[in-house]
């Protein structure tokens, strides 16, 4: 995924998550936000109780070229992602396969 579409200040997370459109299910959370930009951004948060430096970073790195794939860098709209712990006991085709259905239920607006 291209540095463009990334979400990396903090005062944009906190703009996409105080908006409050959300959807959830057993393994992440995804707030969701039309922006300006011609373009779809996509931000990470990973928490320390899905395990070390070194998990997290290789789950970040799943959820990356998972988005790759699914999402639509098209849309203007920006996404944070955040995992959850049951992430761990399920394999990379299961948890893409749900962060896909997640994905497609977001209303357009």
């Amino acid at each position: 995924m291209k540095v463009k579409n990334r979400v990396k200040k903090n005062e944009d997370f906190q703009k996409i998550i105080r908006d409050n459109k959300k959807i959830v299910n057993k393994l992440f959370i995804v707030y969701y936000k039309k922006n300006e930009i011609n373009h779809a951004r996509v931000g990470i948060s990973t928490s320390k109780k899905l395990g070390n430096a070194i998990v997290r970073a290789k789950v970040r790195r799943q959820i990356r070229s998972m988005c790759q794939e699914i999402i639509s860098f098209d849309k203007s709209v920006d996404y944070i992602i955040i995992i959850r712990k049951p992430y761990l006991d399920n394999d990379f085709s299961a948890n893409k396969e749900s962060l896909a259905k997640l994905l497609t239920n977001i209303k357009e607006d």
